[in-house]
């Protein structure tokens, strides 16, 4: 069996991952698809529209055909982190071959040659690197400025788009830890990353998730043209507006000590103290979020912040998952084909994980990363009036 594997986290599941998922299935050679998502938090650190196994399922309906579960530690952290964390598990898996990934731009070679370059060891490249973030800048921003001072030859476009930025991390994941899996980067469709329009038939997950909060009736038609029709009908049934989370974040930084908000991997160089000072004087998260925005420090990394310390991810620990074998939880699978892709996961180096009995045989590494998932799905249970079950794998 050849696998090709995707990681995502279909917050909500759109006509845009439906049409990668065929595109995939006609491009990679494989013969099944292995969809590695995200739990019940996102990596821009927010709560995901719907629970983990919901989502599941929208996706092998719509063409996967298994879905596993990308760690909290993994998915709520950076780009490098949510790469690197993606790659340890797929790379543990012989029968996966293909990763595929959306890009704005950029062949399979330009994204291995991009990700070759950020990782030299080039004394050039490291005094430059060095040098860029004297001013501030962060170190992705000035690791790209010194590979295009030293390449020239690269389209800048490779380190400057969403999807791209996260292919460069795959495709570095893959030099460090790949064993040989292929990268496959496939041309996005419609809406951008950031777009917050609906369009036709292809608009971004940030327009979808945008027009539910919203929850305007004429705008109703126009989402039921973007996603299938499966998660338009539970998506028509989902209360607008926001969710309790901003204020619970806000709780959890004020309850915290500056040491145990240092300690999330996103935090750094004092970070945690403008965080709680602004979260104290400031009237909500938004608020908070906007006076701590800089040249070093976007909305995403903070807002990534807040979810880590809620949700008590460790930057040690996280550090520890990425050393040590951990396990492949399984949210849904297609009935048809069960049998040998578990039994692909069974050929792996980490532990599969179906029912609740499975858990006593973990190692104390994958044990604490098993026991944070758990922990988030009571969290987002709470947050979102559900009752999910953190072992109610699916065959569909």
């Amino acid at each position: 069996m050849r696998i090709a594997a995707v990681v995502c986290e279909y917050n909500p599941f759109h006509n845009g991952h439906k049409y990668q998922l065929e595109r995939i299935r006609e491009e990679s050679g494989c013969d099944k698809i292995l969809c590695l998502m995200s739990g019940c938090f996102t990596q821009r650190g927010d709560m995901a529209l719907f629970d983990k196994y919901t989502r599941a399922r929208h996706a092998v309906e719509n063409g996967a055909d298994l879905v596993l579960e990308l760690p909290t530690a993994f998915a709520a952290g950076s780009a490098e982190q949510f790469a690197r964390g993606a790659v340890h598990i797929l790379a543990s898996i012989p029968a996966v071959k293909v990763l595929c990934f959306g890009s704005e731009s950029g062949t399979k070679e330009d994204f291995l040659a991009a990700a070759g370059a950020t990782l030299s060891e080039d004394r050039q490249f490291k005094a430059l690197l060095k040098e860029n973030m004297k001013d501030g800048t962060s170190y992705v921003k000035a690791r790209t400025q010194a590979v295009l001072a030293l390449h020239k030859e690269m389209d800048e476009r490779l380190f400057t788009q969403p999807n791209n930025i996260l292919g460069i991390e795959y495709c570095r994941a893959l030099l460090q830890e790949g064993k040989g899996i292929e990268p496959l980067p496939l041309a996005r469709v419609g809406g951008g990353f950031r777009e917050e329009g609906l369009l036709k038939n292809f608009s971004s997950a940030t327009a979808i998730r945008s027009a539910v909060a919203r929850g305007e009736k004429k705008e109703k038609k126009l989402l039921k043209a973007n996603v299938p029709q499966n998660v338009f009908a539970e998506l028509a049934r989902t209360e607008a507006g926001r969710t309790p989370y901003p204020e619970a974040a806000m709780c959890a930084l004020l309850s915290a000590s500056p040491e145990e908000v240092c300690r999330c991997p996103d935090c750094s160089e004092g970070l945690e103290n403008r965080l709680r000072t602004m979260a104290k004087s400031n009237s909500g998260y938004e608020a908070a979020l906007e006076k701590c925005i800089s040249k070093r420090y976007t909305r995403s990394r903070l807002k990534r912040i807040f979810l880590q310390n809620f949700l008590k991810i460790d930057r040690k620990d996280v550090r520890l998952y990425l050393e040590n074998p951990l396990y492949y939880k399984v949210l849904a699978v297609k009935k048809n084909g069960a049998e040998g892709l578990l039994g692909a996961l069974s050929q792996g180096s980490f532990r599969p994980l179906t029912r609740k009995s499975d858990v006593q045989g973990l190692k104390r590494e994958a044990l604490a990363c098993f026991e944070l998932d758990a922990h988030a799905l009571e969290l987002y249970n709470v947050l979102s009036h559900g009752n999910r079950n953190e072992f109610e794998m699916m065959q569909i």
